[in-house]
């Protein structure tokens, strides 16, 4: 997910060219190198000034990368890292440099079908040590239609639905529902004890699609094929919602209930907002969101009580799952000068002692490397106890565009808006899946 944060306006534009304790230049301090150049070695010795340019759009990393920067000036006291953060337009802003010619040395993408997108811009990893590092899942994420790896993840993630273990507590209910029956018993109890249910960021298009990603796992194993093979006749124009009542009915019945039973005016509610009604006990549960948001919560009330579930997308039990992946990749230019330094840097970082326990004690992510530690967190935690004895979800997101789930959310928010008609909404989010789905 490219994240939108509300409290932030502008671009923030980091330069981390950090010097060696003995020598270093000028330019490098005072971080001047153009965003939009390439490096400004061309290959060289071990010896020769590096300068690499990552573009990014994860804000709430920079601490973490500008961490791993500092480590590897370290290693490598001739390499320079500028990092270069962008908040807001960053899609716009990334394919306009691309079009430009001006590619950064490496810049941030969506991960799954968006790996194809940006293939010819990217370098090849597959033999390359970090590619051999990834687990399996977060490889596939990672990998183009012809199995070359051409990402590497900023991160393990994990979509959940979260809840406050104390309000579910308070309301008498013992486990969390798993039915789409115990959810509406659930709304019945919170309710009855004065508390609301459903925690909001509606106005956030990206939201969406980590709610329905849920349900479209649900309808592939209702039809008896994968989630990839699902989306894939979605956007062949093959198949539509109105063919799977698990989409059709139960996720449009689900977001009905979520606005309903949901804290007020949820199309003004941003991700900030949402985080903040959920961590101060305004509501038990909290939509569309992932592990990211943890220390978020735990900053705001520090002893929260935070319990993570899949979504109850049906009857069955069984297909309330929580979802684990990658759906972010960093592309390393396959022109840059320095792609070489690059792809030595990034290689450092997934098999190192120091990467391995970046991931968990600097970024404090769950790694998306084998043999790494989990961070001391609750969501993780879960995490691993939850897939002891059940199976992950799949992260269907990664099959489509971010266009298409752009397009899908501003969709979805004219539904809720009354705008559009159930049956208009469904309409159209076929012909955006047929237009926007896959890369061309």
């Amino acid at each position: 997910m490219l994240k939108r944060f509300g409290s932030l306006s502008m671009s923030l534009v980091l330069m981390a060219g950090i010097l060696a304790a003995c020598g270093g230049n000028n330019e490098a301090n005072n971080g001047t190198a153009s965003p939009t150049a390439t490096g400004t070695a061309e290959g060289g010795t071990s010896n020769e000034p590096v300068t690499i340019n990552m573009f990014t759009a994860s804000p709430e990393y920079t601490d973490a990368f500008n961490a791993y920067i500092a480590e590897y000036k370290k290693v490598k006291p001739n390499v320079t890292i500028n990092l270069e953060i962008m908040q807001a337009d960053y899609n716009t802003v990334l394919k306009s440099r691309i079009a430009a010619g001006t590619t950064p040395d490496v810049f941030q993408t969506t991960a799954g079908g968006d790996i194809d997108t940006f293939a010819e811009y990217s370098a090849d990893l597959t033999n390359e040590p970090l590619a051999a590092a990834m687990t399996d899942a977060v490889r596939s994420n990672m990998s183009s239609s012809d199995g070359k790896v051409l990402g590497l993840p900023v991160k393990g993630n994990l979509f959940v639905l979260m809840y406050n273990k104390k309000l579910l507590a308070d309301a008498g209910i013992a486990n969390p529902p798993k039915t789409t029956a115990e959810l509406a018993d659930a709304i019945t109890k919170l309710e009855a004890k004065g508390i609301t249910p459903f925690a909001n960021a509606y106005k956030e298009w990206w939201v969406w699609k980590h709610i329905a990603q849920h349900f479209v796992d649900a309808a592939a194993q209702d039809a008896n094929i994968s989630p990839k093979e699902l989306v894939d006749q979605f956007i062949a124009g093959d198949t539509t919602f109105k063919d799977h009542p698990v989409l059709y009915n139960n996720f449009f019945n689900f977001i009905d209930q979520t606005v309903k039973h949901g804290t007020d005016k949820p199309l003004e509610r941003d991700s900030n907002a949402e985080v903040s009604d959920f961590a101060s006990g305004k509501a038990a549960f909290m939509t569309g969101k992932g592990a990211w948001d943890e220390e978020a919560i735990k900053k705001i009330t520090p002893d929260f009580q935070l319990g993570i579930m899949g979504y109850p997308v049906s009857d069955k039990a069984e297909q309330s799952q929580i979802i684990t992946g990658a759906d972010q990749a960093l592309r390393i230019n396959k022109d840059s000068k320095v792609a070489k330094e690059t792809i030595e840097f990034f290689n450092w970082l997934y098999t190192s002692d120091y990467g391995k326990s970046w991931f968990s004690n600097v970024a404090k992510v769950i790694p998306p490397i084998k043999d790494a530690p989990m961070p001391n967190l609750d969501m993780p935690k879960q995490m691993e106890e939850i897939l002891k004895t059940e199976k992950s979800g799949d992260l269907s997101v990664n099959y489509s565009l971010d266009t298409f789930h752009q397009k899908f959310g501003e969709l979805m928010q004219a539904y809720i808006g009354g705008s559009k008609s159930k049956d208009q909404t469904v309409d159209e989010i076929q012909k955006a899946w047929i237009q926007f789905g896959s890369a061309q």
